[in-house]
């Protein structure tokens, strides 16, 4: 008889899913080497207290229904209030109920948006580096991930401005197959805030076209002086075919809490609705609620010294300058972030090398493997955030700097001793 190995098989699109995953892989070494953890993407100090009390009272409320199935779409109070503050960000009026979906964090957005509109054969354009999963996301459904990097320029790749798209790059990606562009900004992992010129060339060749944009902008809140946030769904012509990806868990230090949404006109999140309520159904009621009181809060502050928004990107801005200092200390040369919280760093000045035919990775996933193993220090290496042009950074490593003084320190201290 056929052995249940033998007769069982997952379907054919799951062949298009790289099994490798560098957050499980490196989440093993973490357990088994307990490293300083500057690798993954997540504060490791508590969300603001106004945020937690919130959700402690809203499990304690008298509201009986608090605890039961809320609307598929997104809990009212909660797309309420995403309408009410992103209509003055986008300088229009946002309709809560049909122009907002609340999703599983901004990777729910990611895999809903694309799930939604990337057909077999469809070609989406990809701004390298990129969050990893989006690749995944789209050969998953049998589309074609086509890369277009963020080139260093030779006298300002130090900073992450000094990393530029080539516009004639750019417009020889699109074909009669392109159906989507993905713009990440602030972008994961280069901390690239994109400029207006910038995202006004990028609209321009979209509206050319004719394609969806992506607009993934979770790290919003995250801007550090002089830049300013531009959302891309705010330029001519763009709203009526961009879908705007946002994120609780980013904005409020509370990644776990697996809050996302996307916005966008009517006839575009209808569709993705459809698909989400088949696939998620609905988010937990309570702490849709407990995020929609907090952004309630938000709203009232906007600009204000009393907004955690503002308050978060300052405290950051400090540890941000922090790691910068220590990493150039110890022999490593940081590419300088506008926003998120993420640094990435070449390591070239270090001479390191592996021999030759030993691993079939790249050249920064055994330099981050070794550091984890030799020198006590967890970063990610970015070739994971590349689909075609990984070349650009094999000598970089990912550092994270959302993590307490404390944590900086005793990467301080690693760094000191190496």
């Amino acid at each position: 008889m056929a052995s249940q190995k033998d007769i069982i098989k997952p379907a054919k699109r799951l062949s298009q899913v790289s099994r490798r995953s560098i957050w499980v892989e490196f989440g093993k070494l973490n357990q088994q080497y307990k490293p300083v953890n500057v690798g993954q993407g997540f504060p490791d100090y508590s969300p603001p207290d106004y945020l937690t009390e919130t959700l402690a009272t809203t499990i304690k409320s008298d509201n009986d229904l608090i605890h039961q199935y809320t609307r598929q779409q997104g809990h009212p109070r909660l797309v309420k209030n995403i309408a009410s503050l992103y209509s003055k960000l986008h300088g229009r009026d946002i309709q809560a109920m049909t122009e907002v979906l609340v999703t599983n964090g901004g990777y729910g957005s990611i895999f809903s948006v694309i799930s939604t509109f990337v057909d077999e054969g469809d070609e989406v354009i990809i701004i390298e580096p990129i969050f990893g999963p989006y690749m995944n996301v789209i050969t998953y459904n049998g589309g074609i991930p086509v890369g277009i990097p963020l080139r260093p320029s030779e006298d300002n790749w130090r900073s992450s401005k000094g990393w530029k798209i080539d516009r004639k790059e750019l417009e020889a990606a699109f074909s009669p197959k392109t159906k989507a562009l993905v713009v990440n900004t602030p972008n994961n992992p280069l901390g690239k805030v994109f400029e207006r010129d910038e995202l006004e060339m990028i609209a321009e060749i979209v509206k050319k076209h004719n394609v969806l944009c992506i607009s993934d902008e979770v790290y919003e809140w995250l801007i550090y002086p002089p830049n300013e946030h531009i959302r891309i769904a705010t330029l001519p012509g763009m709203w009526e075919r961009t879908v705007t990806i946002s994120s609780a868990g980013k904005a409020f230090s509370a990644t776990g809490w697996k809050i996302g949404w996307s916005i966008g006109p009517e006839n575009l999140i209808s569709h993705i609705a459809a698909f989400h309520r088949n696939a998620v159904s609905l988010l937990p009621t309570i702490t849709q609620e407990a995020v929609a009181i907090a952004l309630e809060r938000e709203a009232k502050l906007l600009g204000t010294d009393e907004s955690y928004f503002l308050e978060i990107a300052a405290s950051l801005l400090k540890k941000r300058d922090f790691e910068v200092k220590i990493l150039r200390a110890a022999g490593f040369d940081p590419v300088v972030p506008d926003g998120g919280y993420f640094i990435i760093a070449d390591s070239s000045r270090f001479g390191r090398t592996f021999p030759e035919g030993a691993s079939d990775e790249p050249y920064d996933a055994q330099f981050c493997k070794w550091m984890i193993r030799e020198k006590g220090i967890s970063t990610i290496p970015p070739s994971g955030f590349y689909y075609q042009h990984g070349k650009t950074a094999e000598k970089f490593i990912r550092f994270c700097f959302c993590k307490k003084d404390s944590t900086l320190k005793m990467l301080a201290d690693a760094l000191n001793k190496w």
